[in-house]
């Protein structure tokens, strides 16, 4: 029996792009051969791109209303196989608990934040240990460098206040299925990012806008009474009885905790040789290096959408993949950014990283993405679960040298890369600067041969994906966190009671919003055991 709290949700429902999105309900009012009235409370749940009949694209929606009667209405219409049922649930309400509790959070990425978010929910106000800077400051440090060279170790792309996020497309989109995804979208709206955030099938928020929402986080938290120290580098613990007793902050304060949840971001190198100095249980894991390109975005939009641009659609974007059957090695595009610019991520001094960013409105003109190649853990040369840390700082310090210095990244046409010619204008958005160099000689020969055959299956799907106007920038090698720290069913260390390891930099996220709903589970997990 349905009552009138009931909505349906109905999916693939297209506008082309010339059409106006404020006839969207009409259309599908007209689907039911209804008008548009009998269609109440109507909004969009999802919107994406179809592109697959270019130039005519179409927008494709996915949306949910409610009707005067819907008990009629799904008898009339139940055979649509595109119409789904949904009920308007409210949340549940959050238990509040009252703990003497000492909560610690190390790292305020996506997956530290979302964790301290969580816990406030309890009412629990937890500490929140940041090695870097707070992003107002963090900015200035971050340009600093791009301007001259000048790397702060402990502020920079990598570390402080948002993680390694902050300098990225602050894309949103997930292959975890989670019921939570709803409460990380609500709450990034709440906090600042665009409305659309909540909707759109690829939603990104933008690193100018991204700096906003975490201001904004930053002042809820605190006002929800957690304390926030930044320049706080988790540099040990200490134990009883097999459980967490106190954390050392910076060499010199010990302060008490109870539990200890670790999300330090995957460059955090000397956290994880502290942890695995204390005895903490980590292992090996496989991640991709390789190369960050850049096309121009016309080009880009051209071969996506048979036009080099138009205003009624976003810069174009890509995913391409290709396995070679002999190796088993995979090369894949990733952390794709349409509009935006090479960054250097170096949190290390003399060693070359790349990344890519974009802003909100992602207007910079050039579209960026890494080309990378598997590793897996044979590769590496010793069985340490530290190995696949010194196999990227090999390739970020022959980087660093292939450049000349002073974190210029070596660079090369893609057609050069692939033997097809030699010479030419190199252009590039990185900073502080580009050196013409062979990027072949940076890797091991079984990454390299990757590359070159991967990207040659890229421009076959991508028709003109290989052009003298594109330029390979290197190396892109903090693709993923190299090693995963050990945690058991109940998300805590098997080696240390109390110790929560969650996120992308302990090796169980991938992104923003991978990250944010490992932070939620984590935190569910702490409250349930303190109920």
């Amino acid at each position: 029996m349905l009552h009138d709290k009931t909505r349906f949700l109905l999916r693939n429902n297209s506008l082309f792009v010339d059409e106006d999105e404020s006839t969207l309900q009409l259309r599908v009012a007209e689907r039911f051969s209804l008008s548009k009235d009998d269609l109440s409370d109507f909004r969009i749940i999802r919107k994406g791109i179809d592109a697959r009949k270019k130039p005519r694209i179409r927008y494709v929606y996915t949306v949910e209303f409610s009707t005067a009667d819907p008990e009629d209405f799904l008898n009339r219409f139940s055979g649509e196989p595109d119409l789904l049922i949904t009920e308007a649930v409210s949340a549940p309400a959050v238990r509040q608990i009252k703990t003497p509790a000492r909560i610690v959070i190390v790292g305020s990425g996506p997956a530290g934040i979302f964790a301290a978010l969580r816990l406030c929910d309890y009412g629990i106000e937890p500490v929140i240990l940041e090695r870097g800077s707070p992003v107002e400051e963090r900015v200035r440090h971050v340009e600093r460098f791009w301007a001259n060279g000048e790397l702060d170790e402990e502020s920079n792309v990598q570390f402080g206040e948002g993680g390694a996020g902050t300098f990225s497309d602050g894309k949103l989109t997930t292959r975890v299925r989670d019921p939570n995804t709803g409460y990380v979208l609500k709450r990034l709206v709440e906090f600042g990012a665009p409305p659309e955030t909540g909707w759109l099938a690829k939603p990104h928020i933008g690193t100018d806008r991204l700096r906003l929402v975490l201001l904004n986080i930053r002042r809820f938290l605190q006002n929800s009474g957690a304390d926030i120290r930044f320049a706080s580098k988790l540099t040990g613990f200490n134990t009883i009885d097999r459980g967490i007793r106190s954390v050392v902050i910076n060499d010199l304060l010990e302060e008490p905790c109870d539990r200890l949840l670790l999300a330090p971001g995957h460059s955090a190198r000397d956290t994880y040789r502290m942890l695995s100095s204390n005895g903490i249980l980590m292992e090996q894991k496989p991640f991709a290096v390789g190369l960050r390109v850049e096309h121009p975005q016309e080009l880009i939009n051209m071969i996506q959408y048979g036009k080099s641009s138009d205003p009624r659609l976003p810069p174009a974007d890509y995913a391409l993949t290709w396995n070679d059957t002999n190796s088993g090695r995979s090369a894949y595009s990733f952390c794709m950014c349409p509009g935006g610019e090479v960054i250097a991520g170096s949190s290390e001094a003399g060693g070359v990283v790349t990344n890519g960013m974009s802003e909100l409105r992602r207007g910079s003109g050039w579209a960026n993405s890494a080309l990378v190649a598997t590793v897996r853990t044979d590769d590496f040369e010793s069985d340490s679960p530290l190995a696949g840390i010194s196999f990227q700082r090999a390739l970020e310090t022959a980087a660093y040298k292939l450049g000349g210095g002073g974190y210029n990244a070596p660079a090369q046409k893609i057609t050069s890369f692939l033997g097809k010619d030699r010479g030419g204008t190199l252009a590039s958005t990185y900073r502080p600067g580009i050196v013409e160099a062979e990027l072949s000689g940076l890797f091991p020969a079984f990454i390299t041969t990757t590359l070159k055959d991967g990207i040659a299956e890229f421009d076959r799907k991508m028709r003109g994906f290989i052009t003298s106007e594109a330029t390979l920038i290197g190396v892109e090698s903090r693709t993923s966190a190299p090693l995963r720290i050990i945690r058991g069913d109940d998300f805590q260390s098997p080696s240390v009671k109390g110790l929560f390891p969650f996120g992308e930099g302990a090796g169980y996220a991938g992104g923003i919003m991978s990250s944010a709903l490992d932070g939620i589970r984590v935190a569910d997990a702490v409250a349930k055991g303190l109920f």
